[in-house]
């Protein structure tokens, strides 16, 4: 969908001919202070509000956006701008970004929430604009969602994370128990890494990943859960306390990313014992950084959240509401608002299988 491009200097009456006439016209431009809205070119512009940049899997798929872009770019000869800021995890500061972009004559916005409950301000923003709207990896409720039909979400469903990371654990219970069951009392002790506080997704992959387990037959005991924000090493710190309150009475170390399942495996490395003897460790992501981990026999499993399809997705979607086309012909889209990509488990045995950063 192309923006109607409005002029700042919209009634402006001038006498018929004159040589100053171009001078004139070219001195109120200027006085005025039109921004690049009025000076813009061709291009598709995109904004993208990314919640921090410090999460590897934003950052991820920040940069697989950006390539996707270039190569979009040359393939069908249509410029594409992104605009890419970083919220620093600030509510009020992304606020700021939004209005940047729309000052800016950005074509669509991307918005990866800080506060999920600030979604129908951002809503409202980009409909008194006329400026589609895709929130993408942080849904909002489904209310704001529709609260324009010009507003979308692109992401993975956290319920399926958590019940494919449930999984991953339920296979190893029943594959190596003699292993995993330390003290052979035939139920699975474990600790908790969790995302941000009232986080839909660190709640539902906590809920749904214990479910998984118990739905197949796992007794299972909390040992000690807490929250570590998405973070590295928070999550280190939060293992470290663990280890010395339970020591080998950990049998499992879920977690709800990879960047704290990473920060549990620096907690272990400082203990000096070797990866054979720590406890299983999960996480959901499949970043670079896991991947590694996980082929280097540290982190059991992860559950691949597609960053590269989610950027592709966004992407097509943008296109098509950049040129006015149907969006649903460019991705599947769900009840007219929603494009969902699935998840994959990833251990060892299919590491080599998945596609390359």
């Amino acid at each position: 969908m192309r923006l109607k491009i409005k002029s700042c200097c919209s009634r402006l009456c001038l006498p018929p001919g004159g040589r100053g006439l171009a001078a004139l016209l070219a001195a109120l431009l200027l006085l005025s202070g039109c921004s690049p809205r009025q000076e813009r070119d061709d291009s598709l512009r995109i904004g993208v509000a990314l919640y921090t940049q410090d999460d590897t899997f934003i950052s991820a798929m920040a940069q697989d956006l950006e390539q996707l872009a270039q190569e979009e770019e040359s393939r069908i000869g249509q410029k594409i701008t992104l605009l890419i800021s970083d919220s620093r995890s600030n509510q009020t500061t992304q606020m700021d970004q939004v209005d940047r972009f729309l000052n800016r004559g950005c074509d669509v916005l991307c918005v990866n929430l800080v506060d999920r409950t600030a979604a129908a301000v951002i809503v409202d923003k980009a409909a008194a604009a006329g400026v589609p709207l895709i929130f993408f990896n942080r849904q909002p409720v489904d209310e704001d969602i529709r609260r324009w039909d010009q507003t979308y979400y692109v992401g993975a469903s956290a319920p399926e994370s958590g019940i494919l990371q449930g999984q991953l654990v339920l296979d190893a219970w029943n594959s190596r128990r003699e292993r995993l069951d330390r003290n052979g009392d035939g139920v699975l002790q474990y600790v908790m890494l969790e995302g941000e506080p009232g986080h839909q997704d660190s709640l539902l992959r906590t809920e749904y990943a214990i479910k998984a387990l118990t739905d197949g037959g796992v007794e299972v005991e909390r040992l000690a859960r807490d929250t570590a924000n998405w973070n590295r090493a928070q999550a280190s710190a939060r293992t470290s306390q663990w280890i010395k309150d339970y020591g080998d009475q950990i049998e499992v170390i879920l977690s709800n990313n990879d960047d704290m399942a990473l920060g549990a495996i620096d907690a272990l490395k400082e203990t000096g014992r070797e990866p054979d003897s720590w406890p299983l460790i999960v996480g959901v992501d499949a970043t670079a950084p896991a991947r590694e981990a996980v082929e280097a026999g540290q982190l059991y499993g992860t559950v691949l959240n597609d960053s590269r399809g989610q950027a592709q997705a966004m992407l097509a979607l943008s296109l098509a509401l950049y040129a006015g086309d149907d969006p649903a012909q460019a991705v599947e889209l769900e009840d007219g608002h929603y494009v969902w990509l699935p998840y994959q488990q990833v251990t060892r045995e299919n590491l080599s299988l998945l596609p390359a950063d």
